[in-house]
């Protein structure tokens, strides 16, 4: 939950001026928030296997979806925003390639969980794939974010029990203010548009070298974050923890949110107040994915991202109640023809 509220508050500072400490705030998260997500998503991802079941699951609940909001955050890009897109579809929009990309990876589980060497060869993929990766599906994406991914699957309860450990948590607060640190030069040595993990290299004005060097940096400075962020959050329970349960509802939902404030205007009104609208936007980012996640909403919404559920879930109760009827039916004749065999027989007989 705390990593799907960053993520909303880190598209809503999309609306921000670019002054400095924004920019510099920008890169930070961006450094870090999206692979610790992505390391969550790859350890809940374990147990995917290629039995039908799961990927009949894969495709109605990750495909379908992709398809739906695609179209739906086409339509409102273009005839609320009056936007002009292409390739509907084909190559994701913001923010739907994350669907695109899980439907991958979650195929490629089966592969990478149990390979040994599997995290190095991920790490192969990412630096090569910004040699040649399109725009269809994600792909470069894919590529590049897949070493988060792995690392997630790699994980156990026991190391998860590590970054526990009170030194864990020191390190991740060393780390964090290194990034922090590291944030300040990152346009000097690599533009913001690396952190997207999406540009071929040569669309980077990098020769080969830089670039693997670049991404390699990139890779290590995301594990780190990643991990230090992990072993900072808290591991208790309570209201927070349980709005976790609705993190797709969250993001699929949030785009139209911060797009249809983009097209009110926002972003002027923002670059009028540099400093408060930092943290208003922050607030109102927070807040939008406190609401989305809030029960009452996310149950009443949660049907849109998981309709294929929601209609299986809608059949498989109502054939319970017509089984409880029946079953009552069964049980009242039951009693009657015990209540008759009981009854005296009339005089005379």
């Amino acid at each position: 939950m705390a990593l799907v509220l960053l993520v909303v508050v880190g598209h809503a500072w999309t609306l921000l001026p670019q002054t400095e400490l924004n920019a510099r705030l920008y890169d930070f998260l961006y450094a870090w928030h999206m692979p610790a997500f992505l390391v969550v998503t790859g350890y809940l991802s374990r147990s995917f296997t290629w039995e039908r079941t799961r990927l009949v699951r894969l495709v109605s609940t990750v495909a379908v979806p992709y398809v739906l909001f695609e179209a739906a955050m086409a339509v409102f890009r273009v005839h609320v925003g009056g936007e002009e897109l292409d390739d509907l579809w084909r190559d994701p929009h913001w923010p739907m390639w994350f669907l695109a990309a899980l439907f991958f990876w979650r195929l490629l589980t089966p592969v990478f969980r149990p390979l040994r060497g599997g995290l190095p060869l991920a790490v192969a993929v990412s630096l090569a794939g910004g040699l040649w990766a399109t725009d269809t599906l994600d792909l470069a994406r894919v590529m590049g974010f897949l070493p988060f991914f792995v690392l997630g699957l790699k994980m156990t309860p026991e190391r998860w029990e590590r970054l526990r450990r009170p030194a864990a948590k020191a390190a991740g607060v060393v780390v964090l203010l290194a990034v922090w640190a590291l944030s300040a030069h990152t346009d000097r040595w690599a533009a913001t548009e690396w952190l997207y993990y999406r540009a071929r290299y040569d669309e980077l004005a990098a020769s080969d070298t830089e670039a693997f060097l670049i991404r390699a940096v990139l890779l290590a400075v995301g594990v780190a974050g990643a991990l230090a962020f992990l072993a900072l959050v808290p591991r208790r329970g309570g209201w927070f923890a349980r709005m976790g349960a609705w993190t797709l509802v969250v993001y699929l939902f949030h785009g139209f949110a911060v797009k249809g404030a983009l097209y009110a205007g926002y972003a002027d009104l923002a670059a009028r107040f540099p400093v408060g609208s930092l943290v208003l936007t922050s607030v109102l980012g927070a807040g939008l994915a406190l609401l989305l996640a809030w029960r009452p909403v996310a149950t009443r919404l949660e049907p849109l991202v998981d309709p294929v559920g929601a209609v299986q879930r809608r059949l498989e109760h109502a054939h319970a109640l017509r089984e409880a009827a029946i079953e009552a039916e069964v049980l009242a004749d039951a009693v009657d023809q015990a209540t008759s065999a009981r009854e005296p027989a009339p005089a005379g007989q």
